[in-house]
């Protein structure tokens, strides 16, 4: 039997999934033919991906990820650009979409803009152009990815969302005075209807409670509460009951000290409806 083909993951992006899914495969002491057996594809498909002779698929990558144990998306993040799904052309983990989009609330809270699930497609696209050296197509295939991620909202089993937004983010221009106000349309729109709460957090609160960075929790009867933490390079979740426990509370005190429903809609409508370019 001749020895297998050593693989250089630094070839190509079809190069590199081949070597993970093979490390991966060794990992699990298996064969091919005993991993084509688990994952339901020839072992000869297998072994043609990892020696980088036929495309990787994500097909594949999730099987293997769930026939092995992996964590969701540990293998899939390999995939070449050109074959990845939209949740790993995402800025968050496939796992954090995953406990997102089965979660019954949302207890978001954000202190410079708005989030992500609440942003409009021009809103986005300001923000994510708004890093250093940003890659044009890249941040389309993020945008894209975005606004596929908000389908949760008009869903059937829709997640109630509980968000507070401080509120400089009302006085911030992203992009241009015309997308900073369709986004504040946007929100005016979302905060009248029954599954989206909209609070603001005044200025005069004084409160440095949320002051270090925005976070959402997701609640769901069926599994332990879990966060996300953004962060200014990549954000973290969290999932210990005391983590979440600590993040709660967070949320709980810029919470009780935000407006009513009801002000706040009235203060979005106001900014909306104030003089905002100095004649």
């Amino acid at each position: 039997m001749r020895p297998p083909k050593d693989l250089d993951p630094d070839a190509g992006e079809d190069a590199r999934f081949g070597y993970e899914l093979r490390k991966a495969r060794n990992a699990a002491k298996l064969t091919l033919g005993q991993m084509g057996a688990k994952v339901g594809f020839h072992a000869n498909t297998i072994g043609a991906v990892e020696r980088a002779e036929r495309r990787p698929f994500d097909e594949l990558a999730k099987k293997t990820e769930e026939a092995l144990g992996l964590q969701p998306g540990s293998l899939a993040q390999y995939l070449p650009d050109d074959r990845r799904p939209w949740v790993y052309k995402s800025m968050l983990p496939p796992s954090w979409l995953e406990i997102e989009a089965g979660a019954t609330e949302l207890w978001i809270f954000t202190p410079t803009m708005v989030p992500g699930l609440l942003q409009t497609e021009g809103y986005t696209r300001a923000v994510m152009l708004g890093a250093p050296r940003p890659d044009p197509a890249q941040v389309e295939e993020r945008v894209a990815a975005r606004m596929r991620r908000q389908e949760i909202l008009n869903s059937p089993d829709a997640p109630m969302v509980w968000a507070v937004l401080d509120e400089s983010i009302l006085y911030r221009l992203v992009g241009s005075e015309e997308i900073t106000r369709a986004q504040f349309a946007h929100l005016a729109g979302l905060a009248d209807t029954e599954n989206v709460s909209i609070q603001i957090l005044p200025l005069d609160a004084m409160s440095t409670t949320g002051l270090l960075g925005g976070f959402t929790i997701a609640h769901s009867p069926e599994r332990p509460d879990a966060a996300f933490v953004d962060g200014p390079v990549t954000g973290k979740m969290w999932d210990t009951p005391a983590e979440v426990e600590t993040l709660r509370l967070r949320y709980q005190k810029c919470r009780q000290e935000a407006e009513p429903k009801r002000r706040s809609l009235e203060m979005i409508k106001e900014r909306l409806a104030a003089q905002w370019t100095k004649q």
